[in-house]
């Protein structure tokens, strides 16, 4: 037996047949509907009180009215529910505690006064097999909590918050308006296409107002954007209420220019009366889907003055079902009319006992205006949700054979079959996620005032599935100067390749400054210049890096043909000079070049020539290896050669007749020989070492310049010691060609090689002392022109002359020429 309290709360007087409220159908419906504003509570008695002394809510009689049309229309149908008729009790949900009640009345048994409390609902046939309402949140959640014990279908036309969506603890509830998740995901996507990143939240003090501002604050605080202030509109307040003023003071201090309110209707109106009164102006306000088309907010005084307002609205429904609503709804008034007011009283008298105290409404349908926009919308999510509940039981009754079973139906079947939906109303798709949410978007509308006649326009909308927001610019009213989108951030946005140095806790509130060298702003975290890679480089201020460009001599450079050019015409100068002096061997110019030591120092030249090779392409591991000891090796030899030819002709000519046994020892002991062999293995010796030492390889070189990445040869400082024994033989050569400058001219070439190794120390001198100023390509071409200007010098001023004598001056290639010549700087040696 339950508690005498809970039996009075939960008795339900028989409705008279004949009411408004209440209809008798095969099956029935429960519609929970807001008619009046909440009735002053008596928390003294335990009875529930009635709501007809409380204030008529025109929208509530709309939404009811909705419910009735939809049952007449789908009773008068032939084709859904057959034979079949469904029926409805209307309860009145001013207060929690009449919601509560209706709720109650809704699960009692059928048939009886009182909610059996059993271990399996699976045999419960409660009064109502489902329920249609209610309409707020608050009250959503206490019916839903109720009814998901049962089972018992609940489908609310207007409860958005995301915390009825989870089926754990609300297993029944389904609603024919988008979820505030959907809305949600609406004001974020419409703040991201007008780039405001700088905006305050309200919300009212209620379940909605909440949870709403959580889930956008969530998506806010994930990406760009910052949230200013985060308010709540207090509940049951006035204009007077100090907390009102406060929240317009602070609006004002944090210099937003949106505010986005996600508040119930009720608390919106004083909160814009204070909005109005402190002459706020040029605000771009937000509007939640419960308030931005409700006539009690534009009616407000001069709220036409705040700014622009752009809302959330339910899809806008097909006209078709509206004038056919409105069509009734005029038959109705007339039917009544005709029927006398003895028909009236009974249907609309708060004094009829036969009434349940939730369903009496005092002259509703003298009370009632006309619907606008916000009732319409209303109207069409319960004509919905009735539809939904006939679509399950016509799938449920097997109704599709043309005549529907009149077995028992219990709540928890129902419910699988609502889940199942998938039909097409008025041009509108309605089926239910995994949820219960409607697969629904929203309408973006604004706000327009007609002089002092307030309308709205619809300049976009908000589709699921997927998600995406479509705006049209050009319906957009903006209150700017230049017509355009006002701007809403706490900093301007940086340039590009700028990061943001973050200024307080807001991450939109940042100054800027330039990505150094090197590094680039990724656009996925403008807070930090990331270092480019290693082959990459990037200029400061940088949004991006740029691959590093390969320095070195390429083969296929016009340059590097140029060089090669001359490279290759040295070689055939050789093998031609050689050719020339191997036919001409016997011939006293060769005899006096060095006889068969020219074709070893042309050899050698050659060597060094081929070596230039090792300086074009991209360097290997052999042209590294190559490059500096066939150099040196080989032009060690040439001039070892040199050197003991010029200091032969000096024993010859001047320290013979001094002492001449130096001369018959330097010969006898093979002395040429073996200065050559001794200062070349030196050099071999040199070379091998530094090479087991330090190898010289390829490498990649990247500080010499920010694009550039230089491959080159790596070499130690002591890769340097085979230059300095170059140019030390070098010395010892240019000081031997110098001291035979007297002697005679057949064997006197002191000037010519003297310049040519001049020339030869001066490139060495100007290759090593530019080596940190020139990199990369710039000094493997001073290299190789260093290597052939000194390889045309020495050429030019050893070899050329005597094949100029051969080929040109033949008389002057013969013995007795030489003779003379002999004689006659003997002759001038006796006269000084």
């Amino acid at each position: 037996m339950l508690p005498p309290a809970l039996l009075r709360l939960c008795l339900c007087a028989a409705a008279a047949a004949a009411s408004s409220f209440s209809l008798r159908g095969d099956h029935r419906l429960a519609g929970l509907f807001p008619l009046h504003t909440a009735a002053r509570r008596d928390d003294t008695r335990l009875l529930v009180r009635g709501c007809d002394d409380a204030t008529f809510k025109n929208h509530g009689y709309c939404l009811a009215q909705a419910l009735r049309f939809a049952v007449e229309e789908i009773n008068n149908s032939t084709t859904l529910l057959p034979n079949v008729t469904l029926g409805y009790e209307i309860y009145d949900t001013c207060s929690d505690s009449t919601n509560f009640h209706a709720t109650l009345c809704a699960l009692a048994r059928k048939g009886r006064q009182d909610v059996q409390v059993l271990p399996s609902f699976q045999h419960y046939e409660p009064q109502a097999v489902a329920v249609i309402g209610p309409d707020s949140t608050q009250l959503s959640l206490t019916t839903a909590a109720v009814l998901s014990l049962f089972l018992v279908p609940e489908i609310s036309y207007e409860a958005s918050t995301e915390l009825l969506s989870l089926k754990r603890l609300y297993p029944s509830f389904l609603r024919t308006i988008p979820s505030d998740r959907q809305q949600v995901k609406a004001i974020f996507s419409l703040l991201q296409r007008f780039g405001w990143t700088w905006v305050m939240l309200l919300g009212s003090d209620d379940t909605y107002g909440r949870v709403g501002l959580d889930g956008l604050q969530e998506l806010l605080t994930a990406s760009n954007m910052c949230v200013a202030y985060r308010g709540t509109l207090p509940a049951n307040s006035d204009a007077s209420n100090p907390e009102l003023h406060n929240l317009v003071r602070i609006l004002t201090d944090v210099k937003v220019n949106v505010t986005i309110v996600f508040s119930t209707r009720g608390s919106v109106v004083p909160f814009f009366e204070v909005v109005v009164q402190k002459n706020i102006t040029d605000m771009v306000w937000v509007a939640s889907e419960d308030w931005s088309l409700d006539r009690a907010i534009w009616q407000v005084p001069g709220i036409q003055t705040v700014g622009l307002v752009i809302g959330m609205a339910v899809e806008k429904p097909e006209p078709t079902m509206l004038e056919r609503f409105e069509a009734w709804k005029l038959w109705e008034e007339g039917a009544v009319a005709e029927r006398g007011s003895s028909a009236e009283a009974g249907r609309d008298s708060a004094g009829s006992t036969r009434l349940d105290c939730a369903q009496r409404c005092t002259g509703c349908r003298a009370l009632a205006t006309a619907p606008d926009l916000y009732d319409a919308q209303g109207s069409f999510s319960v004509y919905s949700a009735v539809y939904a509940v006939a679509h399950g039981l016509h799938d449920l009754l097997g109704c599709a054979s043309g005549a529907c079973s009149k077995g028992i139906v219990y709540p928890w079947q129902l419910l699988q079959k609502i889940r199942q939906v998938n039909f097409t109303l008025n041009k509108s798709r309605i089926s239910f996620d995994d949820h219960g949410d409607i697969h629904k978007g929203f309408d973006i509308v604004m706000w327009k005032w007609l002089g002092p006649k307030w309308a709205s326009d619809v300049i976009g909308t908000f589709r699921v599935n997927p998600d995406r927001l479509s705006i049209d610019p050009g319906k957009i009213l903006w209150n700017t100067e230049d017509g355009k989108a006002p701007s809403s951030v706490c900093s301007e946005a940086c340039k590009p390749g700028e990061m943001r140095l973050q200024q307080s806790r807001h991450k939109c509130c940042f100054s800027c400054m330039a990505c150094p060298p090197g590094t680039f702003l990724n656009t996925s975290d403008p807070f930090d210049c990331q270092a480019c890679g290693l082959d990459e480089w990037a200029p400061a201020g940088s949004e991006v890096c740029f691959n590093r460009t390969t320095e070195f001599l390429s083969w296929s450079e016009p340059l590097s043909w140029a060089l090669l050019a001359l490279a290759v015409l040295l070689m055939l100068l050789i093998a031609a000079l050689t050719v020339l002096f191997a036919l001409n061997a016997s011939t006293p110019v060769v005899k006096s070049a060095g006889g068969n030591a020219c074709f070893l120092m042309l050899g050698s030249l050659a060597c060094t020539c081929s070596s230039l090779f090792c300086y074009f392409g991209e360097p290997s591991q052999a042209a590294c290896l190559l490059r500096v000891p066939l150099f040196a090796i080989s032009f060690t030899v040439f001039l070892s050669c040199v050197a003991t030819r010029s200091f032969q002709i000096l024993c010859i000519f001047k320290l013979n007749a001094r002492c001449p046994a130096l001369y018959e020892a330097w010969m006898r002991r093979q002395g040429p020989v073996l200065f050559v062999a001794a200062s070349t293995a030196a050099q071999v010796t040199l070379c091998v070492a530094i090479e087991a030492a330090s190898p010289s390889v390829p490498r990649r070189e990247y500080g010499v310049r920010d694009e550039w990445v230089v491959l080159e040869c790596a070499q130690s400082a002591a890769a340097d010691a085979t230059t300095a024994y170059t140019l030390l033989l070098s010395a010892a050569c240019f000081v031997l060609t110098y001291a035979g400058t007297d002697l005679p001219a057949a064997y006197n070439e002191a000037k010519s090689l003297t310049v040519s190794l001049l020339l030869h120390l001066g490139c060495s001198a100007a290759v090593l002392c530019s080596q940190g100023a020139l990199r990369g390509q710039t000094e493997t071409v001073a290299r190789v022109l260093s290597t052939l200007g000194t390889l045309a010098a020495l050429l030019g001023g050893y070899f050329v002359p005597r094949a100029f004598v051969i080929l040109l001056r033949p008389h002057q290639n013969t013995a007795e020429h030489f003779q003379m010549v002999i004689q006659e700087y003997t002759r001038r040696l006796a006269s000084a």
